[in-house]
């Protein structure tokens, strides 16, 4: 027999979960539930970040939330017959999802409601601590809140680790009658999605850490760059910008307040070099993305020559719970100069791929094999690369490092916007340094000769190292060249395509002087 009180099912809308099923699942519960005479709200959540667990169905119980996973359109009548609705027992039935280990071991401060809520509902955000940090805000001066976030020790999460409150005092200080606040929403490094799950998940946390920076450097409007490989999230974020402005939260009007931020999104057209900041700028201006020569800084001169604060969708994400719950709050997580949580994004060659957020400080050890279970081909982990494409690869006798920005560039890697892709003994390095240079010689903006013409002769030497020919010589012209890109190339794309080289080179030496022959049953990356 059902419970009398409402029935309330959880069936996530966000982009993993629908590609493996999600909106067949939901439409499943719906036909069920009307065959069955009952009265249920289904309620299109984000994911929790379990993907191997995907589409997760979760039931509200007066025991709390009990989760079934991974759940097919086929499974739900059987689950319906075991009384669902009162959390009963099944084969998928998985307990309560909150004393899940994945989910326990977590600090969830930014992705706290990713999962939980209603994505779209402002009344939903609200209740679970939603707009407390811009209320704070509204009652402080600039000044104030760029100290707050100043003291909280928060670095931009795009890679950089450039300290946010720092940008934001830049600004601030600023003279100009119009100033910018820019997200760079344009995730595109390999293995990485927190930004996406944000968007999709929790829209209104990144709005509401947008109009914070803006009341705090004076800036009257807002530009989300978002990738256009998003639709979802383009979507979604688009509706909750509509829904926030019709609700008063941001306009005309910020909350009441005498401070105006009219927020827009607008699509990349799938350039890789737009996650610059220069880059991005060109493209919102209309024009062609290609880099610009610094200085002038953005903090200065940004959009439409005017001082723009550009930050990664995670740093303004963080900044509505350092201003709720105080900077000393949010510093007391982390170690060193490295303050706060970091969403880490697990895939590659693991068992248990996902989103995790803890504090900064866990070992890689730790994230690949207690929370990811090792790797899914239950082979011998060869290789992590950390920090997207231009990251580098660490071999397993590296594992231990703590995830912080000091010790990553300690042994020569970089901790980026957290992804983590794991490889198995089957990986050839040699192949995956050639895929570096591939990578870069096909999204560089082509502005300076280094990266232009560097990434594509790179290609070339990795090409005479894999044929076997004269492989001494070849890896030292491969080293001159590696410096080159990296003293002499515009940006980041050309001065770190070397990093994940280099690092190849370094810990994974053998595979460099292999006969061709031995190569031939392993996969080259894909380009």
């Amino acid at each position: 027999m059902a419970p009398s009180t409402p029935l309330r099912v959880y069936v996530p809308i966000d982009a993993a979960a629908l590609s493996v099923g999600a909106e067949a699942v939901a439409q499943a519960v719906a036909r069920e539930a009307q065959a069955r005479g009952l009265t249920v709200e289904i309620i299109r959540n984000g994911t929790r970040g379990m993907l191997w667990l995907e589409p997760l169905v979760e039931v509200e119980t007066p025991e709390g939330r009990i989760a079934y996973g991974p759940v097919a359109a086929k499974d739900v009548p059987g689950m319906f017959d075991a009384g669902l609705f009162v959390g009963g027992v099944h084969p998928l039935r998985l307990g309560k999802t909150e004393e899940l280990d994945w989910m326990k071991r977590q600090q969830r401060l930014t992705f706290a409601r990713v999962g939980v809520t209603d994505p779209l509902s402002i009344a939903d955000y609200r209740a679970h601590g939603g707009l407390k940090g811009l209320e704070k805000a509204l009652a402080l001066t600039g000044h104030d809140i760029v100290q707050v976030v100043k003291a909280s020790g928060l670095r931009g999460r795009g890679g950089a680790g450039f300290p946010t409150g720092i940008k934001w005092q830049t600004v601030h200080d600023a003279r100009a009658e119009q100033k910018y606040i820019v997200c760079n929403a344009d995730e595109g490094d390999s293995g990485t999605f927190a930004d996406r799950m944000l968007f999709e998940g929790d829209p209104y946390l990144t709005i509401e850490g947008m109009a914070i920076a803006a009341v705090a450097v004076g800036a009257t409007r807002g530009y989300i760059y978002l990738r256009s490989e998003y639709p979802h999230a383009f979507r979604t974020m688009q509706r909750a910008i509509e829904k926030a402005e019709a609700a008063g939260l941001i306009g005309a009007s910020v909350m009441g307040s005498n401070h105006a931020f009219h927020l827009e999104v607008r699509l990349g057209a799938g350039a890789y070099i737009c996650g610059e900041e220069t880059s991005l700028l060109e493209s919102l201006e209309g024009k062609r993305g290609v880099v610009r020569a610094k200085p002038p800084l953005p903090a200065l001169q940004g959009l439409f020559g005017k001082p723009t604060v550009v930050n990664n969708v995670l740093s303004f994400a963080a900044v509505p719970w350092i201003l709720a719950h105080g900077a000393q709050a949010y510093a007391d997580y982390g170690l060193g100069r490295s303050r706060g949580t970091l969403p880490v994004q697990l895939g590659g060659n693991v068992k248990r791929g996902g989103l995790i957020e803890l504090a900064f400080g866990i070992s890689l050890r730790a994230i690949i094999e207690e929370m990811g279970g090792g790797t899914l081909s239950g082979r011998p982990i060869r290789a992590v690369q950390v920090g997207g494409p231009l990251g580098a690869y660490l071999n397993a006798a590296q594992l231990d490092v703590p995830m912080d920005y000091e010790a990553l560039a300690a042994i020569k890697a970089m901790l980026g916007h957290g992804g983590i892709v794991v490889f198995d003994d089957t990986i050839d390095m040699a192949k995956q340094a050639r895929f570096a240079f591939a990578f870069c010689a096909k999204e560089s903006c082509g502005k300076c000769t280094p990266c232009r013409i560097g990434a594509t002769r790179g290609v070339e030497v990795m090409d005479r190292i894999i044929a076997g020919t004269d492989v001494p010589k070849n890896i030292a012209m491969l080293r001159d060249l590696s410096k080159l890109m990296t003293d002499a190339s515009l940006c980041a794309l050309g001065g770190l395509t070397p990093m994940p080289v280099m690092s190849a080179i370094t810990h994974f030496p053998e595979d460099f002087d292999r006969p061709p022959s031995l190569r031939q049953d392993i996969p080259m990356a894909a380009e």
